[in-house]
Parts: C-alpha cells; sequence; structure tokens
C-alpha cells in the first residue's frame, strides 16, 4: 500500500498535484487534520491500495511539529509512505495570488499576503524538511507540472532511482528543486559565433562545435566520475529521486547539450532517466 502525503505553499500548485495523482488512480482527500489520519488510512487500507492526503497550513491547530513520528506509525502500519513538497519563490506566489484574486489562507488572521506566505513556510517546515521529493513550480506551467509530477511518479511504480538531468539559464534562478548544481558559465559558449546563435544544445551545428571542445570533453568526464561516485550511495539510502541541474548563462546551448549527454550515458546504468530543458520547454 502506498501513501502520499501532498504538500506545499498555497499558490505553488498542490490542488494541481492531487487532481494530477487523482488521474493516475489514486484516491485523494484534501486538508486532513494529522490527528484523523491514522483512523482514515485504517478504514481506507482495505479499499484502496494507493492513496495520497493533501496536507496545508488551513489547519494551523495541527500540530506539525511529531510529523516524522506519525509517518513511523503510519509505517508499522504496512504503508510506504512518501511526502511531496511544491513550492515556488516568493515573487511567483504574490504574482499568482494577484493574478487569481483568491486570498491567502493566512490573511484571515489578519495578515498581509507577504507575511502569510513567509509564515505558511515556517508553518509547514517540518512538512519540507520530511520531503522526499520537492518541485519548484516557479518557472513550470500547469503542463510541465503535471508531465514532471506523472512521470516522476510512474517512475517510483518501476522501482529504483529516478534521475532527472536537468538544463535551466543562470539568468532565470537555480532551480530550487535540484540535488546537485553544476555550472558550465566557464566554457566555451556558442551564443557568441552569430551563425550558432539562433541553434540549440540539441541541433547538430551546436553538438559538433561542443564535442570538439577539450574542455567541454574534460567537463563531461568530471561530472559523470562524480556522479557515478555519490549516485549509488544515494541509492542505496533508499533514495526515490534525484535531479542533476546543469546551466548556462541562458539555457539554451551548453546546459543543453550536456545534459543531453549524461542523461544518455547515465540510462546505461539507471532503469528511470530522463532530461528536462526548462528553458527550451517554455517555447515549446
Amino acid at each position: 500500500m502506498k501513501l502520499i502525503f501532498i504538500t506545499g505553499r498555497s499558490g505553488s500548485g498542490k490542488s494541481l498535484a492531487l487532481r494530477t495523482v487523482e488521474d493516475l488512480g489514486f484516491y485523494c482527500v484534501d486538508n486532513l487534520p494529522n490527528t484523523l489520519i491514522l483512523d482514515f488510512l485504517k478504514q481506507i487500507g482495505q479499499q484502496y491500495k494507493d492513496v495520497a492526503v493533501g496536507l496545508d497550513a488551513r489547519s494551523i491547530n495541527t500540530p506539525l511539529t511529531n510529523f516524522r513520528e506519525l509517518i513511523d506509525q503510519i509505517t508499522k502500519m504496512q504503508w510506504k509512505v512518501e511526502v511531496l513538497f511544491i513550492d515556488a519563490n516568493n515573487e511567483t506566489l504574490l504574482k499568482r495570488f494577484s493574478e487569481t484574486r483568491r486570498r491567502h489562507p493566512l490573511t484571515h488572521h489578519g495578515m498581509s499576503l507577504q507575511e502569510a506566505i513567509n509564515q505558511e513556510r515556517l508553518l509547514l517546515e517540518p512538512l519540507a524538511l520530511s520531503a522526499d521529493l520537492t518541485i519548484d513550480t516557479s518557472h513550470l506551467t500547469p503542463n510541465q507540472f503535471r508531465k514532471q509530477l506523472a512521470e516522476r511518479l510512474l517512475g517510483q511504480i518501476h522501482q529504483g532511482m529516478d534521475l532527472l538531468f536537468l538544463s535551466f539559464g543562470y539568468k532565470n534562478s537555480i532551480p530550487a528543486d535540484a540535488n546537485f548544481v553544476f555550472d558550465a558559465r566557464c566554457l566555451p559558449n556558442p551564443y557568441w559565433d552569430e551563425s550558432l546563435r539562433q541553434f540549440n544544445g540539441k541541433d547538430p551545428q551546436i553538438i559538433e562545435f561542443l564535442s570538439a571542445q577539450p574542455a567541454i570533453l574534460e567537463f563531461i568526464w568530471q561530472v559523470k566520475t562524480f556522479l557515478h561516485t555519490w549516485l549509488p550511495r544515494f541509492e542505496a539510502e533508499n533514495r526515490s529521486y534525484m535531479t542533476i541541474a546543469i546551466g548556462c548563462t541562458g539555457g539554451q546551448h551548453r546546459s543543453v547539450y550536456l545534459a543531453e549527454q549524461l542523461e544518455k550515458h547515465f540510462k546505461q546504468t539507471f532503469k528511470k532517466v530522463r532530461v528536462q530543458h526548462r528553458e527550451l520547454d517554455k517555447t515549446s
């Protein structure tokens, strides 16, 4: 039996995540107080084997500091428990509430929107620290978020650690949900060749240019060596998800090429390996 706790700050996409896992066949319930969860699972366990429970700051009277103890109790009931934390940066959350004109749940307690967003993060910190997977939706469209979530959850059904190689541009910030971040901005940049500027790291023109650069080849070799050393140790600790982010200035050329090369290589040793290009996917 599998139980997924889906939590995160208001406006980050928790409701969309619940609808997504419901479409994947999970029985979903939202905003269930901690004190009722054990009884709920005892009753529902005979009928459903895949369950998702949404937790958020609306139940502010429900203590969250003993969350690890609650997980231990649920595990003893033969449930496999995972915690998914959905988040976004403050600027994005402010923008989303402004655009939808929704009230933040904590503004009912006399707080400003900015204060409520900050306070909610503090209230949910025990859940964030317990998360098996964190997804930052700041730069994701709803469709991108649904696709990523579905792929990662379905990947877990097939067991083994799920690897995501993510290319990004530093000009749009570092992905908050990355486990490892590698900076490729020191490498030769095809952007400065005007005949190559229009292409991206998946195009043969860029591949030919970068694959001929000794610094690129050394960078790939050293990243491979690092990951081959440490990924098995994370997998041995039952880590389900790892995101390896590779960044360059704009996220169009070097980081895309490097993520593609690493994805191809690690497919030889890991069952579930994917590649995602944050900046390219925005325009596709």
